[in-house]
């Protein structure tokens, strides 16, 4: 089976580096102050909130503040306040109250004027930024960005690159699943030439209030499809023991490299460069198309389910579980069919075709030797795996925070 040439998506959340393990009924309390770090005085109307989750406070005249009932476990800490620096602190929740005295450090450009520069581009350049991180499925056509003012986009056409910041946060309504997101230290980057897709930040859930009990029950329904055939489903099965009753199949693929591909390459280089120096004929062309086609490697897939002892390491003295496989693994979501938004990639031969499970397939890569997989199914390092296929097409419209529980028991 060739390997697909279809852009290949890799969406790296940094926010997913918080490795929050929620205890089983165990809950702290988070209290304190924001002070500014340098006059010492109290800072009301902080916005305080850990990362990827939907906790979240204000602070008091006073600068105070609670969180109560977190569930156990390690957290990203994130304060945002006007003409101060993002506040990140890593921070790890035990049962009982703890007290903690933040300090914010003042932006060095809170009273430089604000210098707004015209970008021809921007609107095309800002829609194809939208188009990326949202994403295509149905529930990320559902998703508005509320304040696009704040997110700016830039082009690199030397490295063909398009990059997204915001010196505040980006706010995402998801009126499929009732989220309002705030994406504070959005970190964005699209490149065409190596077709990746990266974004990474610190963002805050807060639940949207429902019009009416029939939306209520739809978010729910949604935020549940959501959950099931995920990444996070998938690990949390593999944590558990449930890989094959969750509804996922898991199978072996090697890539081998194809040796024709330098120099179909090679030449489809140098005819996009005659094309640009108009020295392009109709013959030159088919050439192109030709060679453009030549597949960078080829796929073979065992059709065998892996076991799985053969995905993971496990501690039996501690019930610590460890992600761990060799060469690629497909997996197989096999009790949903896909969006209709996704364009599967078609096999090149019948055969192939027949050997395919139906599905949502997706494809995994272990970029290092082994990666924990903590109980809500996060990896302690979720840089440490690229995804591709499925996984890949699901973006903001799917994105659910740590603390979401799926309401089906059969997750």
């Amino acid at each position: 089976m060739a390997a697909s040439t279809r852009l290949r998506i890799a969406v790296a959340l940094l926010c997913w580096l918080l490795a929050a393990t929620p205890g089983l009924g165990q809950v702290g309390t988070l209290t304190g102050t924001v002070r500014d770090s340098v006059t010492q005085a109290p800072l009301e109307l902080a916005s305080l909130f850990l990362a990827n989750t939907t906790y979240g406070a204000s602070t008091t005249a006073k600068g105070e503040f609670s969180l109560p009932n977190v569930p156990v476990g390690q957290y990203d800490l994130v304060i945002s306040y006007l003409g101060y620096k993002l506040y990140k602190r890593s921070v790890v929740v035990r049962p009982g109250p703890q007290t903690l005295t933040l300090l914010l450090t003042p932006s060095a450009q809170q009273l430089r004027e604000v210098v707004v520069r015209p970008n021809p581009n921007r609107e095309a350049d800002y829609q194809r930024f939208v188009q990326a991180f949202l994403g295509q499925s149905t529930f990320s056509r559902q998703c508005r960005i509320r304040n696009p003012k704040d997110v700016y986009v830039d082009y690199d056409s030397d490295k063909n690159e398009l990059t997204a910041t915001s010196p505040t946060f980006v706010q995402v309504d998801n009126a499929a699943l009732g989220y309002r997101v705030k994406y504070y230290g959005l970190k964005f980057t699209q490149n065409f030439r190596e077709q990746y897709v990266v974004f990474y930040g610190w963002p805050v859930f807060e639940e949207m209030k429902a019009r009416s009990e029939r939306e209520r029950r739809r978010w729910a329904a949604n935020r549940d499809q959501a959950y099931r055939g995920s990444l996070t489903h998938f690990l949390h099965s593999i944590y558990t023991s449930q890989v094959v009753p969750a509804g996922f199949l898991v199978q072996k693929m090697r890539i081998v490299p194809n040796p024709k591909f330098p120099r179909a390459d090679s030449l489809a280089k140098a005819l996009r460069l005659a094309r640009r120096n108009s020295v392009f004929s109709p013959a030159d062309q088919d050439s192109l198309a030709r060679w453009v086609k030549v597949p960078r490697a080829f796929s073979m897939l065992y059709t065998a389910p892996r076991p799985l002892d053969s995905l993971r390491r496990v501690q039996p003295d501690s019930g610590r579980v460890w992600l761990r496989f060799r060469d690629y693994l497909q997996v197989t979501y096999q009790k949903e069919a896909p969006d209709p938004s996704y364009s599967t990639p078609r096999p090149v031969s019948a055969a192939a075709a027949a050997v395919l499970p139906k599905g949502q397939l997706s494809t995994l890569v272990l970029l290092k030797p082994e990666i924990e997989i903590q109980k809500n199914g996060q990896l302690t390092d979720p840089l440490g795996v690229f995804t591709d296929g499925y996984w890949g097409f699901e973006k903001m419209g799917e994105f659910l925070p740590l603390d979401y529980a799926p309401v089906s028991s059969a997750l």
